[in-house]
């Protein structure tokens, strides 16, 4: 039974991608908090709420590499054990 994967291992990347969901989130929010005031017709914040909100992208691009990175090990992996 040694060759089941573990539930709790850890695989190369995994730190990308939970990284990624937090800098998404954060832009996520940014983003609510900025497009706000166009619907409550208040006064805009300020222009770097507009940069924060880019966050989102960043995001997405972190946990893209992570998830790349999981496969490249998977493959390294795969390859490893034929």
């Amino acid at each position: 039974m040694r060759d089941k994967t573990q539930t709790k291992s850890a695989v190369p990347g995994d730190r990308l991608i939970r990284a990624g969901a937090v800098v998404f989130f954060i832009g996520a929010v940014a983003t609510l908090v900025t497009v706000a005031p166009l619907f409550l017709g208040t006064t805009p914040f300020p222009p770097y709420m507009f940069g924060l909100s880019m966050l989102m992208g960043v995001g997405f691009l972190l946990a893209g590499a992570g998830v790349l990175r999981s496969i490249a090990a998977g493959r390294r992996h795969g390859r490893a054990g034929q």
